[in-house]
């Protein structure tokens, strides 16, 4: 391993793409970045650029899917968001205390636990849709969307619940945003994660107040954030000073309006004023729970008073879906989410145009968002030249795609510990403000933005070269866990890379087409083809082993661009 460990350290110090590496400026792509007149002309996505995309937009491109995309152009978009999700399977509902729902007399080395009271089901369906389920741009979504409405498995344990919240993320990824708002808002997950669920009105005498977290959340994470925003997402200054969206006052309006709303009663169970945790269906009003003051809500503007929780949760909802920070503040996270840490202003203004009117009158239209964010001159072209472009992989996207361009085959399990030793549990990051925020400065840079870096560190650094070494080394890939029905394990297949092993040039070649979009500098594949060389020619598997993990594990490969 001597060769293997020297070539990834001349990799590991090649620039990094982003601006770590003294790159600079603003994101530009093939095409115009300015907003001159006229129909823009039309998007073609092919060879290179249909690989790029498939980064995007999937989890990693595979040739076939490649083919495709280069076959259909924009419209493989279209298809992708008229595709029906893959979906969770259905989950029994438990009681919501595990020490019922899996008592100490069940036999010890039971799987209770793990099978009701913890994401595991779902992660395990997610990794295997992620790998080869059809609905590849709507499961990139869900996953973004899974990190801005965050809901956690450290609070919420019923595996069933995060599988109602999941399937509704993915459910949702291309409706309008106002919908997602109202879904979010009455789903018994979230209420239970942000205390909206029995959240009664104040009851003064018995020193009751409303719960600030939704209300408080909803705003500050969910739709507007803290500061108002031009629509190309810069700070709109008032006398040189950011302005703030809201103050404790509109968020005790807020927390007011939100009153009154209760878990679904179970089947069979006797409905009551404050229901207990049940998670399938949405959360029901409560008339006498409800405060019917007049609640100030954004900008000063005032709800009357005397209206039922249904009346002033449309009107609350409305009131923040029609606020102008909505487009700039959600289109921003998702360009970085699937495109680039750092868009321009003026990619981020065009997206926030497109979320307020998708060219039909409709606002808050998410399947043109998407597109147009994919569409967009600054996401499409072969190569993009400038240095401050791109993003790094967030660990459950680089799992996914090491696997997918290795024709890999998965029961889910393995990709669960491997994420987790990454630093990204899936579904369940420790606080509300998920894995990391989108305002995360790039290290060592005072102007370029990183989100994924807050999870990069010298231990979930190890932990992915872990991943690749188990993964790319095992003899049978990495066995099945006993104790999952049905398990497969997880495997990756060499054969289309070993019928050039012999040629070190020609296999590092065909790794740069297959997952780098032929970005390898001239360096890089210098120092992966002598690692490759010092190991003899006719062990076609060990190269194939040896160029796939440096080529893995380099940045090149770790900032998608």
């Amino acid at each position: 391993m001597g060769n293997i460990c020297k070539a990834i350290a001349l990799a590991r110090v090649a620039p990094l793409v982003l601006a770590a590496c003294g790159g600079g400026g603003s994101s530009t792509g093939s095409g115009s970045t300015g907003g001159g007149g006229g129909a823009p002309p039309p998007v073609v996505i092919t060879g290179d650029d249909a690989s790029r995309l498939a980064d995007q937009a999937a989890f990693g491109p595979t040739s076939a899917l490649v083919g495709q995309i280069s076959r259909q152009g924009p419209a493989w978009i279209d298809s992708q968001i008229q595709t029906a999700a893959t979906g969770y399977p259905a989950l029994t509902a438990v009681s919501p205390n595990p020490a019922v729902g899996c008592p100490s007399s069940l036999p010890a080395g039971n799987t209770c636990r793990r099978d009701n009271y913890s994401a595991f089901p779902i992660q395990r369906v997610f990794f295997q849709n992620a790998l080869t389920g059809p609905d590849q741009l709507r499961h990139r979504v869900a996953l973004a969307y899974s990190q801005i409405f965050v809901v956690s498995s450290v609070q919420i344990a019923p595996a069933y619940a995060l599988r109602e919240y999941q399937q509704m993320l993915l459910d949702d990824a291309f409706v309008n945003f106002r919908q997602i708002l109202q879904d979010v808002t009455l789903s018994p997950v979230m209420g239970a994660y942000l205390n909206m669920a029995n959240n009664n009105k104040a009851n003064p005498a018995k020193g009751i107040s409303a719960n600030e977290n939704y209300a408080r959340e909803v705003m500050q994470l969910f739709s507007i954030g803290v500061n108002k925003l031009n629509a190309d997402g810069s700070l709109a200054l008032q006398n040189g000073a950011p302005v703030a969206t809201y103050d404790q006052g509109t968020i005790e309006g807020f927390a007011n309006l939100f009153t009154g709303w209760t878990y679904p009663t179970a089947p069979g169970a006797v409905a009551k004023p404050n229901n207990p945790e049940y998670f399938i269906g949405a959360m029901v009003p409560i008339a006498s729970n409800h405060d019917t003051s007049p609640k100030v809500v954004l900008d000063g503007k005032t709800l009357p008073g005397n209206q039922t929780a249904q009346a002033d949760l449309q009107q609350g909802l409305d009131d923040i879906f029609n606020h102008p920070n909505v487009g700039p503040f959600i289109g921003k996270q998702l360009i970085q989410f699937l495109v680039t840490s750092n868009p321009s202003p003026a990619y981020v203004a065009r997206i926030t145009a497109v979320f307020n009117n998708d060219g039909s009158g409709a606002r808050g239209n998410m399947a043109a968002v998407i597109k147009a964010i994919l569409l967009d001159p600054e996401a499409r072209g072969s190569t993009i030249a400038n240095a401050s472009y791109g993003k790094l992989r967030e660990p459950v996207v680089d799992v996914v795609a090491v696997l997918r361009a290795l024709n890999g085959t998965s029961d889910g399990v393995y990709p669960i510990s491997a994420t987790y030793n990454m630093g990204q549990p899936l579904f369940g990051p420790n606080t509300v403000f998920s894995f990391y925020p989108p305002t995360y400065p790039l290290p060592g840079s005072s102007t370029l933005l990183a989100p994924q870096f807050g999870v990069l560190n010298t231990a979930t650094s190890l932990g992915q070269l872990n991943f690749l070494n188990s993964l790319l080394y095992s003899p049978n890939g990495i066995a099945p866990v006993a104790n999952v029905p049905g398990a497969t394990g997880t495997q990756v297949d060499f054969s289309l890379y070993q019928a050039n092993a012999g040629d070190a040039n020609a296999l590092v070649a065909q790794f740069s087409a297959d997952v780098l979009h032929h970005t390898m500098s001239a360096g890089e594949s210098a120092a992966i083809v002598a690692a490759v060389n010092a190991i003899v020619a006719t062990d076609s598997l060990n190269r194939s082993r040896a160029a796939a993990y440096l080529v893995f594990a380099s940045p090149r490969y770790q900032i998608t661009r």
